[in-house]
């Protein structure tokens, strides 16, 4: 690439990662924090059918993956972008002015399909020559985003719901005005039809099906919590929403700084361990969780700990992964495998919420907690292993010391 050309690309990129970094910090402070209080105390809606609302949110999400994937591969995706961010503003706006359950969840629901072509859309844009510092880009600033939207809104509700629905609208409207000024790098390629595509894709869809049970339950895992966390933190732990607030910074703060370094040391001592690793940790630090209750620095030890173990994840499974995107497929490979990982998204926030109103909070991190160790003893036992570069012959890592 000649250095003007890596200058736009470099430019282009950043403006979207701006552009995913403001709509995620909408997206993750209405999930998060926003939905569940606003139902709860404004609407009179029962926890489960937050847990259906945030259930909805991710089927929606997961559901466009893979057709978005399909059309940015033909079609200009300035086009797609602003489609999606019109689509994820009128959710927004439904979801704040509805009275009655059908609107908040078909506001959630527009949300989902709004946001989620973005995410494709930033996973496509990389270039293969900065594809390390770039992935790093777009996870750091997802992970900077999940932090910030809660935090913010949780310091805000306390001055009420609507001054916090256009703290977010004003957020939102940010991302788009940048959106307007996007010139694009990537190119829709495919001349294929879908069966060509996903005949391409096939195989290594195959390569990978020792891995589909890890990404579905650790997903399930983490969805479980989401329609929970505020009423866990109030009633369990005995949190204020500053106090929460506090947690989900330790949190954030310690995965952000853990990223690039453990990142790297996946890289030297290879992905398995920091895999079987991060989810046993995970594991006890939820159950530290609960044993934290009314003890605000400990809780913020605990939390430090997920933070911690989430960063050993993130780099080794999303470096997986990235071995079964074809090169010329972006769009839709990203998406088939977003799709496969949402699943879990879709049905554990509404577990979650079921089990939350039919029993405590606590048991809900409780079985959240069994399935993460379950997850690390899965990995510890499956082979890891990739398709290689040319024909269909799978290459199995040397989990020891080999790089996947």
């Amino acid at each position: 690439m000649e250095p003007r050309e890596r200058s736009l690309s470099t430019s282009s990129f950043i403006r979207l990662a701006m552009i995913l970094f403001f709509t995620e910090v909408v997206r993750s402070a209405f999930v998060i924090s926003f939905l569940p209080a606003y139902a709860a105390d404004h609407l009179g809606i029962s926890v489960a059918a937050v847990g259906l609302a945030v259930s909805v949110h991710y089927i929606a999400d997961t559901a466009v993956k893979a057709v978005a994937g399909y059309l940015l591969d033909r079609f200009a995706p300035q086009a797609i972008l602003h489609v999606s961010l019109a689509i994820a503003f009128i959710g927004l706006g439904m979801a704040f002015f509805s009275q009655q359950p059908w609107m908040l969840i078909s506001g959630a629901a527009l949300i989902g399909l709004g946001v989620s072509p973005i995410w494709l859309i930033c996973l496509s844009s990389i270039h293969e020559g900065q594809r390390g510092s770039q992935m790093g880009t777009i996870y750091t600033v997802w992970l900077a985003s999940l932090g910030i939207g809660p935090v913010a809104v949780n310091f805000v509700i306390d001055y009420g719901y609507r001054l916090t629905f256009w703290v977010l609208a004003v957020i939102f409207a940010a991302g788009w005005l940048i959106a307007l000024s996007w010139n694009a790098t990537l190119k829709p390629i495919q001349t294929q039809t879908l069966g060509e595509q996903w005949a391409q894709l096939r195989w290594k869809l195959v390569a990978m099906k020792p891995l589909v049970p890890g990404m579905i339950l650790q997903t399930a895992a983490a969805g479980l919590l989401v329609p929970i966390l505020p009423t866990l933190a109030r009633q369990h732990l005995g949190l204020s929403y500053s106090q929460y607030s506090l947690v989900l910074i330790a949190g954030g703060v310690v995965t952000t700084l853990c990223l690039i370094p453990m990142g790297r040391l996946s890289d030297r001592w290879g992905r398995k361990w920091f895999l079987v690793g991060g989810f046993s940790a995970l594991a006890l630090g939820l159950i530290g969780l609960l044993l934290s209750a009314n003890h605000l620095y400990a809780t913020m030890l605990m939390a430090a700990l997920l933070g911690g173990s989430y960063a050993a994840v993130l780099p080794a499974w999303n470096a997986l992964m990235s071995y079964f995107v074809p090169p010329d497929q972006k769009g839709m490979g990203w998406g088939v495998l977003s799709s496969i990982e949402g699943i879990g998204v879709m049905v554990g926030p509404l577990i979650g919420g079921w089990v939350a109103s039919r029993y405590y909070a606590s048991v809900t991190v409780w079985l959240s907690a069994a399935m993460l160790a379950f997850i690390a003893f899965y990995y510890l036992r499956t082979p890891l292993v990739r398709p290689k570069e040319a024909g269909e012959v799978l290459e199995r890592e040397n989990l020891g010391e080999g790089h996947i």
